[in-house]
């Protein structure tokens, strides 16, 4: 795996979620590209409402994926509008950051001391949901269309107290989400759980992936430590005539 192959495969997997092409995500130029949201097979399969709105860049160009009765108006709002001005029009609200590993400089970090540390496979995960507060780090039970399939925990004195979990949210990416109990966290646990649980996924030929709020500063700060890098920015919800679109993920 090499960035620019990882990146490749992020493109093609996020033109089948926006119905438009890998080759919209990659143009360096300020453009808006429009297409109307479709239920292509192989998308990532996080709840959409009706009606639908998203807003993606990974760069230059933006990609808006909308239903299409939403695309005359949004057109209509945003056809002035360059990059930074269309993330911050009144309509767009619920902005998304997502991270990717750092191929070539990602290390392994090195385990906070004090804790012993285990990992879950899939199978072992379903004892883990009767667990409480780590609702980011694992979640989707049994015959959820993007399952939990590896957790990676931090042990003191026989209690989890730390935890991060990998979720297959298709055929080539798993996002990771994070939990460490308040009494324990800022000593670098959250970065080394994701940095490692990272390194695993990658040894699986999977592309692993972080996504946080853009007001979540602490979040991230733990991408950065972990070994990421920004990939990505998504607006996921909006207004529209009185109706509210719902997020994506």
């Amino acid at each position: 795996m090499t960035n620019e192959k990882m990146l490749d495969i992020v493109r093609s997997q996020l033109a089948i979620d926006l119905n438009c092409t890998a080759e919209d995500l990659s143009g360096e130029q300020d453009s808006i590209i429009y297409t109307i949201a479709r239920e292509n097979p192989g998308r990532r399969p996080f709840p959409r409402s009706d009606p639908h709105f998203e807003m993606l860049s990974m760069g230059s160009a933006i990609v808006v994926s909308a239903s299409p009765h939403l695309l005359a108006t949004i057109k209509m709002q945003l056809a002035k509008a360059g990059r930074d001005e269309a993330f911050s029009m009144p309509f767009v609200y619920g902005h998304g950051q997502f991270y990717l590993p750092d191929i070539s400089q990602i290390k392994p970090l090195n385990p906070p001391g004090g804790f012993d540390y285990d990992m879950a496979e899939q199978r072992e995960i379903q004892a883990l949901y009767r667990l409480e507060g780590f609702h980011y780090a694992i979640g989707n039970q049994s015959g959820h269309p993007r399952p939990d399939v590896l957790a990676l925990l931090a042990i003191k004195n026989g209690i989890i107290v730390g935890m991060a979990g990998a979720s297959e949210d298709c055929a080539s990416m798993w996002q990771i989400g994070i939990n460490v109990h308040r009494d324990h966290r800022n000593h670098g646990l959250a970065a080394y759980l994701v940095n490692r649980l990272t390194l695993e996924i990658l040894k699986r030929n999977y592309v692993p992936y972080y996504g946080t709020a853009s007001s979540n500063i602490a979040s991230q700060r733990v991408a950065h430590r972990a070994g990421y890098f920004p990939a990505w920015v998504c607006a996921y919800r909006g207004r529209f005539d009185g109706q509210e679109t719902s997020p994506t993920s």
